[in-house]
């Protein structure tokens, strides 16, 4: 019987995570990265995003590097960070969680201005002096996951680097407890993701156009001065001030998904600081949003197809045995949702729509163990008697940061905010109006959701800084990319790229996982996992192109 649906939705974007989703990204808005041609709003409410080089983090004042930050028990995660209702519990071995705030300049061409608190959250390792490695960081990406609430839920998979490294993650700027964004309170985002998000006229265009303005007003309130600030560069300095706090002279860093670009950003501002890296799920830092999301909905429509040609092979599909036909069943039935939202047994009396259903077969596609989940939410929805959207919606829940007494974790509001802030592109209704041919093409069930959810940042008040990610790193340390065949999120192909980005065969190495779902080392794959605890724990580096799985 599978588990609770919402705690099998939460552990793929942990497991990635999430992110990453978009993974994300993780989002009902899988393509919320901002992109296309510029749309510029009013300059009076446009913000200026940092620009020219920060200081080092060896030039900040000493009394951000002389931090020691006040290590104590960790209290149950806050709502801004996800639905987890307890403190975090002890690992296998009974090392315990603490957790700290970390000091960090707002902006980084005034390190001696205001501040904002991190959150942090670590174990200690109990190796001996001389078999401590050092302080092992993780993002779990999205942009918008929190790490702080992340990393002890799925501490037991990272049990074995614990043996040599004390394991610490997060909240980055903008995320969960450190001033994470929250841009709608939980009935106003319980709207805003039932929502249609696929426009069929002028007057439903209109209506798309508002609820983002909407959305992005309410950002603005909550933390304008915030905005210009939350950009990946600005939290890879964060992440070499968290470094030098903890003592290592080198960064060892564990990203997944989103978190891939982190690193690589990180990576490229610091080259030589680069120890042991491990990017699973690898982001490709090439393409700018419309080519990222029209990667992404191919990968998704690749993990559909998969999915059912599985689940017809296991003879009891809920969409039937002929993959074709099972897919046009699927888009009927989104279609007639969009018309008639389904009953579910949510105690708000909440419906399932088009746009919940949706986010709850992306998230399904995240790994193959939700594919049971997905074919139960399949088979009640469908039912002749009585259809039930109860677990598509807590699937689509789970993918909009949904927490069980109807408020919301910053994961949205804060992917929205990071991706606004990295990127300058701006698209406008015009503009996807034009893409949404290729985006049928690349996917009828996931491309025009993802085409029409590019124009996420087309009232941003804050100019982003780039197109495209800063990566090259001649002279970092050997980083691992652990690519995913199968992956929805972050297609294979972005692998190969952010190899040749970041410097070629000599910087990077391919571990290639022939297998399904967003990210690979918690995939079950003892070849993955033995090839990454080599090069984590004993500096092994693999062969490039070593191929795992098949």
């Amino acid at each position: 019987m599978p588990q609770n649906p919402r705690r099998a939705a939460r552990s793929a974007t942990g497991a990635t995570p999430a992110p990453a989703v978009l993974a994300v990204f993780l989002a009902g808005a899988l393509a919320a990265g901002c992109a296309g041609p510029a749309a510029p709003g009013p300059a009076a409410s446009r913000v200026a995003a940092p620009r020219s080089d920060p200081a080092d983090t060896g030039e900040l004042p000493e009394a951000l590097t002389g931090q020691e930050p006040d290590w104590e028990e960790c209290e149950a995660p806050d709502p801004a960070q996800g639905d987890d209702a307890m403190s975090p519990s002890p690992l296998p071995e009974g090392s315990a969680w603490q957790c700290a705030t970390l000091r960090a300049p707002l902006d980084y061409r005034d390190p001696g201005g205001e501040t904002i608190d991190l959150a942090l959250i670590r174990s200690r390792t109990q190796a001996r002096a001389d078999r401590r490695i050092g302080s092992l960081v993780f993002n779990f990406g999205g942009p918008g996951g929190s790490g702080v609430a992340t990393l002890p839920a799925f501490g037991e998979d990272y049990a074995g680097l614990h043996e040599r490294y004390d394991l610490v993650s997060f909240d980055p700027r903008g995320v969960g407890d450190s001033e994470g964004v929250s841009c709608l309170d939980g009935p106003g985002l319980d709207a805003f993701f039932a929502s249609d998000p696929v426009p069929d006229n002028d007057r439903q265009r209109r209506e798309l156009d508002e609820r983002l303005r909407e959305f992005t007003e309410g950002c603005e309130e909550s933390a304008g001065p915030l905005l210009p600030h939350l950009t990946t560069a600005n939290t890879a300095r964060d992440l070499d001030l968290l470094r030098h706090v903890l003592g290592d002279r080198k960064l060892h860093y564990f990203g997944i998904s989103y978190g891939t670009e982190l690193g690589a950003v990180y990576a490229h501002l610091f080259p030589r600081r680069v120890g042991r890296a491990a990017f699973d799920a690898v982001v490709d830092p090439t393409g700018d949003g419309e080519e990222g999301a029209i990667g992404q909905a191919k990968g998704f429509q690749l993990a559909l197809e998969t999915y059912l040609e599985h689940c017809a092979e296991a003879g009891d599909c809920p969409l039937g045995e002929d993959p074709e036909e099972a897919e046009d069943r699927l888009t009927r039935f989104l279609a007639r949702l969009e018309r008639d939202p389904l009953r579910t047994q949510d105690p708000d009396g909440r419906r399932l729509t088009y746009a919940l259903a949706w986010a709850g077969i992306a998230q399904s596609l995240y790994s193959e163990e939700f594919w049971p989940y997905l074919s139960q939410g399949l088979d009640d929805a469908l039912a002749d008697e009585d259809p039930d959207g109860t677990v598509l919606l807590a699937l689509g829940d789970s993918m909009n940061g949904r927490n069980p007494d109807g408020t919301y974790s910053t994961l949205q509001s804060s992917l929205t905010a990071i991706g606004c802030a990295d990127s300058r592109d701006r698209y406008t209704a015009e503009d996807v109006r034009g893409l949404l041919p290729e985006f049928e093409d690349a996917s009828p069930v996931f491309g025009p959701p993802m085409a029409w959810s590019l124009m996420s940042c087309a009232h941003w008040p804050a100019r982003g800084t780039r197109s495209r990610p800063e990566v090259s790193a001649r002279g970092a340390a050997p980083i691992l990319l652990i690519g995913t065949t199968g992956d929805p999120a972050t297609p294979y192909a972005g692998t190969e790229h952010m190899q040749e980005a970041l410097g070629g065969p000599e910087v990077a190495v391919r571990l290639t996982y022939e297998g399904e779902g967003h990210g690979a080392y918690n995939a079950g794959n003892d070849c993955v996992r033995e090839a990454v605890d080599a090069y984590l724990l004993r500096g092994r580096v693999p062969e490039d192109d070593t191929r795992c799985g098949g």
